[in-house]
């Protein structure tokens, strides 16, 4: 897949981000299967409710194991980065992410708060990617 521009190679990639895609736009699918980043459903179980996003970290051809990450504000003197996204959008070898913060209110169950901060990404240069557990995010 690295170096090489041809776009049918993102086909494994973009099936995996296009069921998370779908899910989270539709979060009552219901399809019992493995574990996995295309599991048929958000949450624990098919009865999960409560559940809107199935956050990826991305790593790149080139990274070395690092996962990939950008900023979380749109200001360009923050230094502030996450690693962690969540699918927006597919458009062939292009993916739209959302970057995800860390939520620092201690009182809410949710690992993570939306941020204005959005990237597209050819799938192309994604060697993996890593689904983590589900989630749900205010948007």
């Amino acid at each position: 897949m690295c170096n090489n521009n041809n776009s049918n190679d993102c086909k494994c990639i973009n099936e995996i981000l296009s069921v998370i895609c779908m899910l989270q736009q539709n979060a009552d699918c219901g399809d019992a299967c493995l574990d996995t980043c295309d599991r048929g459903f958000l949450g624990h179980s098919i009865a999960s409710i409560n559940y809107n996003t199935r956050p990826v970290m991305l790593y790149t051809c080139c990274g070395n194991g690092v996962a990939w990450s950008m900023p979380t504000s749109k200001d360009p003197n923050s230094e502030t980065t996450s690693n962690v996204f969540r699918v927006e959008k597919i458009d062939g070898c292009c993916c739209t992410f959302r970057v995800l913060a860390p939520n620092t209110d201690t009182d809410d169950l949710n690992p993570y708060v939306a941020t204005n901060s959005f990237f597209t990404m050819n799938l192309n240069c994604i060697c993996s990617l890593r689904c983590l557990d589900d989630t749900f995010v205010c948007l």
